[in-house]
């Protein structure tokens, strides 16, 4: 298993299409044509990808992969006529060649025959016609041709979680107990759940923790939020995110604002400052392949990803999408404003 923080090269267009089938697929993955512009180039590996969800049915389950990882990079949209999701990329460990430690990379030859595979059937693979409508095709939509269920109890994807170098001891353990935690005392289920997650509420300052992720009986009673702030964020500059309570007032009864759900995962960020990295206006549903257009506009921050922390069959995936955000949840903080640079939250990522 390669681990992440490994040193690889990723091999030439040339063995690299030699990999693939008219489809411009190894065991169903797709190799993406923006791909082509890292051949050749080294690359510390990300994270294994052991693991991911699944994104595709809406059951968010954990799904299993062989011989993945994730390079730091993440796709640009262009062969998707400008899809802004900026997905993490899947990598096959075929179309990588390690590094030695004296910084030579394997000769290792391409250990698949050539499926007669060219560039323009790359390209080409990367949408279809149907019934007038434009279907997109890619690793995201593609997503459970190359992955297989991977049940909650099935221990081994906790050891897997070790063994790939992605996650600490320490986090595994912190990340099991909250799952017992959760479930055990049903601290997820609107009524039966609020003594257990008052008790929560109460400890969690021994550890530093956020606040309990789960709060349903917080929702407002209404359908969904009609409130709407128009902030109009631009690209780089600074926003900070408002309160857990602040945002839990903007949602509806279902947990959205304007059909955006507001996730767990989203918590951890709640009360800190980031810089807005892009607005998300357009992207490919990966449900159907067809292109979507957000009514209602909202912003990636730097560096702010599911970290997959309180997400049950979740737990653990190294796909690290990046989250989106309702202006509404925002509040703008001028550059004067901050005290210092580490009042910027940042972080290493793709």
């Amino acid at each position: 298993m390669i681990k992440g923080g490994e040193q690889v090269e990723v091999r030439s267009k040339a063995e690299i299409l030699a990999t693939l089938d008219k489809s411009g697929t190894l065991d169903g993955m797709p190799f993406m044509p923006q791909m082509f512009d890292y051949c050749g180039q080294r690359f510390a590996v990300y994270k294994n990808a052991y693991k991911t969800c699944d994104t595709v049915s809406g059951k968010y389950i954990g799904l299993h992969l062989d011989d993945t990882v994730h390079l730091p990079t993440r796709c640009d949209g262009k062969a998707f006529d400008g899809c802004q999701a900026a997905c993490l990329l899947f990598w096959r460990t075929a179309w990588l060649k390690p590094v030695t430690p004296s910084g030579d990379a394997s000769a290792a030859p391409v250990p698949f025959p050539s499926g007669g595979c060219t560039e323009a059937d790359v390209s080409a693979a990367t949408s279809r016609e149907v019934d007038g409508r434009k279907l997109y095709r890619c690793q995201a939509t593609c997503l459970l041709e190359f992955t297989r269920p991977l049940a909650w109890w099935d221990v081994r994807q906790y050891a897997d979680a070790y063994r790939s170098g992605n996650w600490s001891i320490a986090q595994i353990l912190r990340g099991l107990t909250f799952l017992g935690y959760t479930y055990g005392t049903r601290a997820h289920r609107r009524k039966i759940g609020a003594p257990a997650r008052w008790l929560y509420n109460k400890a969690r300052f021994l550890w530093g923790g956020v606040p309990f992720p789960r709060r349903p009986d917080l929702f407002p009673q209404k359908k969904s939020a009609t409130s709407n702030a128009v902030l109009d964020l631009k690209p780089g500059e600074f926003v900070r995110v408002k309160s857990f309570e602040d945002i839990l007032a903007t949602l509806g009864k279902d947990g959205s604002h304007r059909g955006l759900m507001f996730d767990a995962e989203l918590v951890p960020y709640c009360g800190k400052v980031f810089r807005v990295m892009t607005r998300v206006e357009r992207f490919v549903d990966e449900a159907c392949g067809e292109m979507r257009s957000l009514k209602t506009p909202a912003v990636i921050l730097d560096g702010v990803v599911c970290q997959s922390k309180y997400s049950g069959q979740r737990m653990f995936c190294p796909r690290e999408i990046y989250s989106w955000w309702r202006e509404a949840w925002l509040e703008r903080v001028e550059p004067m404003a901050l005290a210092q640079p580490d009042d910027v939250q940042r972080k290493t990522a793709a």
